[in-house]
């Protein structure tokens, strides 16, 4: 029986370091990974990484739709998946590098605009292994539920990953022994496990 041809499929990554995959040996990150294993199910996709190592909401609100509308010429199928958030929460000089309502006001902004081009999907924050500082982790809590309000609101699919990698050996373990916070190959394995796992995924990559 002959296969039958799927569309081609043209899909953006825009974010930071964990989108980037840093620290992964392979190369792949959790965003190659995924689209890999969309390939082996016979989807014909272009992947763009736009991760880049330290951009917060306010820099990927700069950049983003340039970016992106290159890649993505409108007679494709285009998808767009965001996931930012850990490096507002960082603290320099005794502040963090975004506070908390900018943050709130990138995201609401980039999803808004990016929802009227393109079916787009949001995935949360990942933890960091040094979980020794309480304050970060709270901080990086409710930037993620804060985040998920405007999904809801905005009616985006949200997948809030920091409760589950949280608990994931692999991915703490992989991290601590790195640089306390990216992984190695496991551990984005294991983030691209939650993601084909993701009913929103499912729907896009059935």
């Amino acid at each position: 029986m002959e296969l039958q041809h799927l569309p081609e499929v043209r899909i953006c990554f825009v974010g930071d370091s964990f989108v980037n995959g840093t620290g992964d040996q392979e190369c792949l990150g959790w965003t190659g990974r995924v689209c890999a294993n969309a390939n082996k199910k016979g989807y014909d996709i272009t992947y763009y990484n736009l991760g880049i190592r330290r951009d917060t909401s306010t820099d990927i609100a700069r950049r983003w739709l340039q970016e992106v509308s290159l890649r993505l010429p409108k007679q494709y199928d285009n998808r767009v998946v965001f996931s930012f958030g850990l490096n507002d929460t960082t603290l320099e000089n005794g502040k963090t590098r975004v506070d908390l309502a900018d943050s709130i006001k990138n995201a609401r902004e980039i999803l808004s605009k990016a929802q009227k081009l393109y079916p787009i999907l949001m995935v949360g924050l990942a933890p960091y292994a040094e979980q020794e500082d309480i304050q970060r982790r709270k901080r990086n809590i409710d930037l993620s539920k804060q985040f998920a309000l405007i999904c809801n609101e905005l009616n985006i699919p949200y997948l809030d990953v920091f409760p589950i990698l949280e608990k994931s050996n692999i991915w703490i373990n992989e991290a601590r022994a790195n640089d306390g916070a990216h992984p190695k190959a496991g551990g984005y394995a294991e983030f691209a496990k939650i993601v084909e796992n993701w009913d929103a995924w499912l729907n896009w990559f059935p």
